[in-house]
């Protein structure tokens, strides 16, 4: 897609431009990572300046579950921010979540955004079902990536493809996951009238 797309999709939605972002600070040095966020960030800001810092997670290597996947990538963002007195920071988290509704186990991703004012807006990813051994080995304390690379074959998974990226045989990538999460965090910064009006009644 053009640069001008999203210019013009909030001109004619009526609403103002895009708030000015210069500098970027991503919560990670993982590559992918990275990846995801300088395709998202220069999509919308193509002079922005995407900066990686090494921040600790405050969460477990292996996350469980929403609330704490969410907290990894909030901690990352907010921290990130402050470090390097950026415009925004910006945390992305994979995680395993367990929906009983469907008896399964999943894997996920979730996106943080951290503004100089430090307000935090959240967005996730797709979700991919995972092999019953799989889980039986994260049950153990194993880290998926781990799993995935003795599974597999592959060295290092977590840093290219991702899991997602073998489980789904390329179609999408731990890249595309994290893009997607992020551009759905940003929502609330471009239509900034439309999530803060008061709903009515």
């Amino acid at each position: 897609m053009k640069r001008s797309d999203p210019l013009a999709r909030l001109r004619a939605l009526g609403l103002p431009p895009l708030l000015s972002v210069r500098r970027v600070a991503v919560g990670t040095l993982n590559p992918v990572k990275l990846a995801a966020t300088r395709r998202v960030i220069h999509y919308y800001w193509p002079e922005a300046e995407v900066t990686a810092v090494d921040v600790p997670s405050g969460v477990s290597p292996q996350p469980w579950g929403i609330e704490e996947t969410i907290a990894g990538a909030r901690h990352r963002a907010c921290l990130a921010q402050k470090r390097l007195d950026a415009d925004v920071g910006v945390g992305l988290e994979g995680g395993i979540e367990e929906i009983p509704q469907v008896d399964g186990v999943f894997l996920t991703g979730w996106a943080a955004v951290c503004t100089r004012e430090g307000r935090v807006f959240l967005g996730s990813g797709g979700r991919v079902l995972l092999p019953p051994k799989m889980v039986q080995a994260l049950r153990e304390g194993r880290e998926l990536g781990e799993v995935m690379d003795a599974y597999s074959g592959y060295r290092n998974t977590k840093h290219t493809t991702g899991s997602v990226g073998i489980l789904t045989l390329g179609f999408v990538d731990r890249e595309s996951q994290f893009a997607v999460a992020l551009a759905y965090a940003l929502a609330p910064l471009f239509l900034r009238s439309w999530y803060e009006e008061a709903p009515s009644g």
